[in-house]
């Protein structure tokens, strides 16, 4: 069931959108060579606290995860691109850090993600992390009244094809609003013109990855982060969209 929001509900959401947008901004200045990722799993803990928000993630069950998730950021390195469980291991020159966040403020919730490269760049990273960077943004350009789900799916999937890379279709966008995930389904790959038509109070998070050299994942052994199944390095970008009368309203980005 597909949920419209009128727009002073919007306005909420983008009060969440705010702080989303704040935190991995925060965490972005904070993924340094040596920083452990339980240290920045306790940031955003304290910065939910003081904020009086709620955490997504903390206690969430899907049936694609293993028991209750028990952190409130998805940190995930190198081959690793989603759903990454903090571990105690420090950053290393080079890394490459996916950071994804979802936080309900009085009821209303915003999802987004970033990648980070720790140090040093190795320019096939950047090249990789940018891709998933032009995905978004043509995804969000043509999420406009009238369009399709497809015409998003099919956009993600222009831009990776014309880097090189292979899509998976397993995991990808989603609808949310008052709950984190909500319909519809939006994949990285897709045909225009087809699947559910955009309509004016539809809120979405639109959400791009991708692998270097292969479309196929596997999951740890401990039932959460996904990787990739060859190896190959990882990158994620995301940001909640609202479908509005004059187009895309991107409601993660910083005040």
């Amino acid at each position: 069931m597909v949920e419209l929001k009128t727009p002073a509900e919007i306005e909420r959401m983008r009060v969440t959108g705010q702080f989303v947008a704040d935190v991995l901004a925060d965490l972005r200045e904070r993924a340094r060579v040596g920083v452990n990722l339980l240290e920045l799993e306790q940031h955003v803990r304290r910065r939910i606290a003081d904020r009086g928000a709620t955490s997504c993630y903390w206690d969430y069950a899907p049936s694609f995860g293993s028991g209750p998730f028990r952190n409130t950021v998805c940190l995930s390195v190198n081959d690793a691109v989603l759903h990454g469980l903090p571990f105690d291991y420090p950053l290393c020159d080079g890394d490459v850090l996916t950071m994804d966040l979802a936080v309900s403020i009085d009821g209303w919730v915003a999802d987004a993600a970033s990648t980070v490269i720790v140090g040093t760049a190795d320019a096939e990273d950047l090249r990789l992390v940018r891709a998933t960077e032009e995905a978004l943004a043509a995804a969000v350009a043509a999420a406009r009244p009238g369009a399709r789900i497809g015409d998003l799916s099919a956009a993600i999937a222009a831009v990776a094809h014309a880097h090189g890379y292979p899509v998976n279709t397993q995991f990808g966008g989603h609808g949310l609003g008052r709950t984190m995930h909500e319909d519809p389904h939006i994949p990285n790959a897709g045909r225009p013109g087809r699947g559910f038509p955009l309509r004016p109070g539809l809120t979405i998070a639109i959400e791009p990855w991708f692998a270097r050299t292969t479309d196929r994942i596997v999951t740890d052994p401990d039932g959460w982060t996904i990787r990739s199944a060859d190896g190959s390095r990882t990158a994620h970008s995301e940001h909640t969209v609202a479908i509005t009368e004059d187009g895309p309203r991107i409601l993660t980005l910083a005040a």
